[in-house]
């Protein structure tokens, strides 16, 4: 369970320093707006994602099990956390995660990081896609600039109140948002190295403050950003609060566990190297806990940032260091100039994000799977977008592991009907 920066620092060199560098300050120049963004669509206000990113992101990099790990906020956790902060308001959601860190903390220390390896894959996909449907659907909203009241939080009430509202699209939106979709794509494809979604969300929103288009910005919904971290404060804690929150709790400690994990093992097959499973958890849990204290979001470890890493030259954990670090800095001096940051551009940030979430390209091997994993897949789906991501979790592994069961070779019963 020993952090890998203490093994890479072993051997820690000038050119080393240099690359990780040069890879943690792109890296934040992608996470920064995600951030933003995602703090938004979850129900929180932008400062938090901002947060997040700084102070979970740090401690991930610190004590993780993984070279090229970068955590923060993701977009798994929109939906968790935009039902928790509805539900128990956001202080319960800073008691819920400061929970979730709680029980990260404890399964690395039972060594837990191997089970996670056990919730079969067709439940992780389905619920994948299903949280990538909910927050494309989120964000049609600010994409299309409806005129919409209170958008309901149930996904087909959502679909009704936007269809409804479709009169009211405001086309300067629209405009940006595709435009910002389209930058990002280019720059994704043409320039992989460079930090593409800073340079096309901060061009397009350019375009609207020197035009002053009537589109709604972060500064005109949500006020001046703070230029500086919260001091960290505990959250209220109550028995009969812990109670109410514990289910979420294990919710955002289960996705943390595997998203972080299957994070760190994407990034394994980019570095060829090995991740201390046990070791991110505990990083995990201790980047929760700390977040909360400052009153951020849920994170974990986030696979397109960390593939961004790899890409950019990243080599050990202090690329993390770095990436939090700079974001500190830009808060610091630049927080400001985020407030003309375009709604419907990080919109169409986060649309996609989804659709990459989604990952478009395994469809077609999903349709050549066995018969029973399909319908895994899809059960998991369904329930994650019309009922709750809890319910999709726990019926989705009970039904899978009993699919796993029923395809194991096991011997015939000698038990007897008793007599009575």
């Amino acid at each position: 369970m020993k952090p890998k920066i203490l093994t890479t620092l072993q051997t820690y060199d000038g050119p080393t320093f240099r690359a990780d560098v040069l890879a943690g300050v792109t890296v934040a120049m992608v996470a920064l707006p995600l951030s933003l963004a995602i703090a938004i669509a979850s129900g929180a206000s932008p400062a938090q994602g901002l947060v997040t990113a700084i102070v979970a992101g740090f401690l991930i990099s610190l004590l993780g099990g993984s070279r090229v790990q970068i955590g923060g906020p993701t977009g798994a956790f929109i939906v968790v956390v935009y039902g928790v902060i509805a539900d128990h308001g956001y202080d319960g959601l800073v008691l819920a995660t400061f929970m979730a860190g709680v029980i990260l903390l404890v399964g690395g220390c039972l060594r837990a990081g191997r089970l996670m390896r056990l919730v079969p894959e067709p439940v992780i996909n389905g619920f994948t896609i299903g949280i990538a449907v909910i927050i494309a659907t989120s964000q049609l909203n600010d994409l299309f600039g409806l005129s919409i009241g209170t958008v309901p939080a149930e996904f087909f009430g959502k679909v009704d109140a936007l269809w409804s509202a479709r009169d009211s699209t405001n086309v300067a939106a629209l405009c940006i948002g595709i435009a910002s979709m389209i930058l990002i794509v280019t720059f994704r494809r043409l320039a992989p190295r460079l930090p593409g979604l800073i340079v096309a969300i901060a061009a397009t929103s350019a375009v609207v403050a020197v035009m002053a288009l009537p589109v709604d910005t972060i500064h005109s919904r949500f006020g001046d950003l703070p230029s500086n971290l919260p001091l960290p404060s505990l959250p209220e804690v109550s028995l009969a609060r812990v109670t109410e929150l514990l289910p979420s709790a294990f919710v955002i400690a289960f996705l943390a566990g595997i998203e972080s994990l299957l994070s760190a093992m994407v990034a394994d097959r980019m570095i060829q190297g090995h991740h201390r499973p046990n070791a991110e958890l505990l990083a995990q849990g201790a980047a929760n806990i700390g977040s909360s204290l400052f009153g951020g979001l849920p994170a974990t470890g986030a696979i397109a940032r960390t593939a961004t890493n790899v890409r950019a030259g990243g080599k050990t954990p202090v690329a993390g260091l770095v990436h939090a670090l700079t974001i500190l800095v830009v808060m610091l001096i630049a927080a400001p100039l985020a407030g003309y940051l375009a709604m419907p551009a990080l919109a169409g940030l986060l649309i996609l994000t989804a659709w990459n979430m989604s990952e478009p390209h395994r469809w077609a091997g999903y349709l050549k799977e066995r018969r029973s994993d399909q319908f895994l897949l899809v059960l998991t789906l369904v329930l994650t977008v019309v009922a709750d991501l809890t319910v999709a979790i726990g019926v989705g592994v009970a039904v899978g592991l009993a699919m796993h069961l029923q395809r194991r070779d096991m011997p015939p019963s000698d038990w007897d009907v008793p007599s009575r």
